[in-house]
């Protein structure tokens, strides 16, 4: 029997992505979710023409109490949920899964809702469910990359990560999120003492391997909570920029006009640059990355550090945030059961099966290095 599989925002930016990959995925039968009955036609009609098959639909609020009851009806077995933002949204989603008794993934990369799920952990696992937030690159991803190579330290000390996108415009909501906590106060850890920095502030620039030199500036994520306790990392930062550093700049500006009050809504700017980013985006390259870099002592107690870049071509980046989603349900249409309970999404997916999940080799790359040749 295959495994049913249900995508939150089916029609939206991530989450068209996401069912791109489930439609043609053997021993998977892909079912969608949205509001507006025309987008969620056009999508199914879509994904036919793909794939070949007929995907199942349900026209409908999924935070509305009446979600529970079509997951049954509809034998769902994993529902993934990409309708963000998730910068203060509830965990309605989340809830109406356990009510079902139906597993859960979302793409959330907001720190507070990620780390905020253990809420709901109690619930789950009475339910005998998993509720997986933060499926993305951000901590799904990071964690994995870092997992891979840990047997290789005995202690780290800092984690320093990033991502640079391409000039391509994600969607609106996505934009409406990450310039949500612009100007903000942003935790971090320096030397194991907790300090604040400022949102999309701070530039910085990177010179990156395939992509020249690229401006960052500071990001919240749900790494800057988790990476504490999982590696014992007392140095945490994280970084992320606009493939074209007129954005990122503009992203500053705005950050500083919130901090001292001289604009008030974010939102109503988000809208804004995004449509600039739009007209702005066929200067781009195409070409975005995730960067980690590992400092600490290696098993022979001598400092060790490592750099990981996955890079990806051609305006390919949005596959990479999008397919952890797709190794899950992967893996699990093979037969593995996550523990149930509500956490953040780490532990779960190797790298080779995120890569897997992508299966795109000519426009995605993935490079180590080490400061020393031990291997």
């Amino acid at each position: 029997m295959a495994f049913r599989v249900l995508v939150v925002g089916g029609y939206g930016n991530f989450g068209s992505i996401v069912c791109r990959h489930l439609a043609t995925m053997p021993g998977v039968d892909l079912l969608l979710s949205g509001r507006d009955p025309h987008k969620l036609r056009s999508k199914v009609d879509e994904l036919k023409d793909l794939s070949g098959r007929d995907c199942e639909s349900w026209c409908g609020d999924a935070m509305g109490a009446q979600f529970a009851a079509a997951l049954q009806a509809l034998n769902v077995q994993l529902v993934v949920h990409t309708g963000g933002p998730f910068q203060r949204q509830s965990y309605a989603v989340a809830e109406n899964c356990i009510g079902a008794g139906v597993h859960y993934c979302d793409l959330a990369d907001c720190r507070t809702f990620v780390n905020g799920i253990g809420l709901l952990n109690e619930r789950a696992r009475l339910a005998g469910v998993a509720i997986l937030s933060g499926c993305s690159s951000v901590p799904t991803l990071s964690s994995a990359l870092i997992d891979e190579q840990r047997h290789r330290f005995e202690r780290i000390d800092s984690i320093e990560h990033g991502i640079s996108s391409s000039a391509k415009m994600p969607g609106l909501s996505t934009v409406e999120g990450v310039l949500a906590y612009a100007g903000k106060p942003i935790k971090q850890l320096k030397d194991g003492r907790v300090h604040e920095v400022s949102g999309w502030q701070d530039l910085t620039l990177r010179k990156m391997p395939s992509l020249g030199t690229r401006l960052l500036a500071n990001v919240d994520v749900p790494d800057m909570d988790i990476f504490a306790g999982r590696y014992g990392a007392h140095t945490l930062s994280f970084k992320a920029g606009a493939g074209l550093k007129a954005g990122g700049v503009a992203n500053a500006v705005l950050a500083q006009a919130l901090k001292i009050g001289l604009v008030r809504d974010s939102k109503r700017w988000a809208a804004r640059l995004h449509r600039l980013g739009t007209w702005f985006e066929r200067f781009g390259d195409g070409k975005s990355a995730m960067y980690i870099d590992v400092q600490g002592r290696g098993v022979g107690g001598n400092p060790l550090s490592m750099t990981v870049q996955l890079t990806a071509l051609n305006d390919k980046g949005p596959e990479i945030p999008s397919c952890a989603a797709v190794a899950l349900a992967a893996k699990m249409s093979q037969g593995y059961v996550p523990e149930s309970g509500a956490r953040p999404c780490v532990g779960e997916i190797s790298v080779a099966e995120y890569m897997a999940a992508i299966n795109d080799p000519h426009n995605l790359s993935l490079s180590v290095h080490f400061s020393d040749e031990q291997r």
